[in-house]
């Protein structure tokens, strides 16, 4: 069924990120119609007052871990993943599905219309996923056979999942690394080789920590990312979450490669993982920078305008130039830069993209007043959830009039349900 939304203010993202006022049209899964004409259509949106950009693209998650907000706050690192392996090691499937649909949902009321994850039990996230409606990139998470809990081979099970995964609406089945720390270099190595094989994106964690890295450097003489690009297994497939600790020729080496680098700023602070990336020189390396929230374990909320703010403002502190991102960039990093992450043909609204829109109500009163002149300016700086009136997913609206469709509190208010 066509539908119109007419009369908004447009947000492109598109090559030349043009904005202006007129009207978007999506008929079944794709955008067929963007410009100040009215075509005929079925359905008509009055986006009076409204702003349409293209939805948000989460780059890291764990979204089975949704429901451990506040549990392990106000630690260290350390003690921080002792308590999340002792939690992860006692789970149910249904409790990793619920909590998945709760992170799920939390990520659709904030404007987030494709997540990139990397857990175990992915199987069980799919099912969420397909009943939730959302786009979801799941990489199963992989590690040395030493290291893990995971029944079985690691490697092997994802592969198995991948191969069972591959033609369902919502999911895209793929492979992951934890990290250096537990992962051997023939552990890479043939995460790498199923990535290849199926074509699917490789997601891991790299250079989170000050620690990681000088234990890699003491352990094989090489820091995270030099090393693994010496053996070969960075490539425009990666997708590296955090990146925090890198040097300047660290990221030439990511720009080298095309790797896509997941800034995870809310995480990394409240971790207390110390430094801020070098983005604007991962940027001029070449990289592709994108933007994670990483779990509610160690971030709380799924919140990616907290995210895009809070990127900004660290960058902008840590270079003592309120100029060294702008607000375009960021909202970039977001949209467009993740689409091309994990080569899907979304993050603009542009004719033969898919229809993953949010409309914003920009008569909220922290963005009045919003014009094509400032409206970048106030998505990243000045909005927030509660400004996000409707999601479309795949041309279906899992949000609308600011009510979360298909969401049901009943049965899941007891810890009891997550476990």
């Amino acid at each position: 069924m066509s539908t119109l939304i007419e009369n908004a203010l447009i947000v492109t993202q598109d090559q030349t990120r043009r904005i202006f006022r007129g009207n978007v049209q999506f008929d079944g899964d794709t955008i067929t119609y963007v410009g100040r004409e009215k075509p005929k259509s079925e359905s008509i949106i009055d986006g009076t007052g409204k702003i349409v950009i293209p939805g948000f693209i989460n780059t890291h998650a764990h979204v089975g871990m949704s429901a451990s907000k506040g549990l392990f706050d106000d630690v260290d690192l350390e003690r921080f993943l002792d308590m999340t392996f002792k939690y992860d090691a006692q789970r149910t499937e249904d409790g990793i599905f619920n909590s998945a649909r709760i992170g799920m949902y939390e990520m659709i009321n904030a404007g987030i219309t494709s997540f990139v994850d990397l857990y175990y039990s992915e199987d069980v996230i799919a099912r969420a996923a397909e009943q939730v409606g959302i786009r979801a990139f799941l990489s199963w998470v992989t590690l040395d056979r030493e290291f893990t809990t995971q029944k079985g081979d690691p490697l092997d099970n994802a592969e198995n999942f991948i191969r069972s995964h591959r033609n369902m609406r919502f999911v895209r089945p793929s492979v992951g690394v934890q990290g250096i720390y537990v992962a051997s270099d023939e552990t890479y190595h043939r995460a790498k080789e199923i990535a290849d094989r199926y074509d699917t994106i490789l997601h891991m964690h790299l250079s989170e920590t000050r620690k990681e890295v000088y234990d890699s450097v003491k352990k094989i003489g090489e820091r995270p990312i030099e090393h693994l690009d010496r053996i070969g297994v960075l490539s425009d497939r990666v997708i590296a979450a955090h990146c925090v600790w890198s040097t300047y020729h660290e990221a030439k080496i990511l720009g080298k490669d095309n790797v896509n680098v997941s800034w995870n700023s809310v995480s990394n602070f409240k971790l207390a993982t110390g430094g801020v990336p070098p983005i604007p020189e991962m940027f001029e390396a070449g990289a592709n920078i994108t933007l994670g929230t990483d779990s509610n374990g160690s971030n709380n909320s799924l919140n990616f305008f907290e995210v895009m703010k809070f990127s900004a403002l660290t960058l902008k502190n840590a270079r003592w130039d309120a100029s060294a991102i702008k607000s375009q960039q960021i909202l970039d990093f977001a949209t467009i830069n993740a689409a091309n992450a994990l080569k899907i043909n979304a993050g603009s609204i542009e004719v033969g993209k898919k229809a993953d829109i949010v409309i914003l109500d920009a008569r909220a009163p922290e963005l009045i007043p919003t014009s094509e002149i400032n409206v970048v300016n106030n998505i990243v700086y000045s909005a927030g959830p509660g400004i996000v009136d409707s999601v479309i997913i795949d041309g279906i609206f899992r949000k609308k009039d600011g009510k979360l469709i298909g969401f049901d509190q009943s049965g899941l208010s007891s810890a009891e349900n997550f476990i």
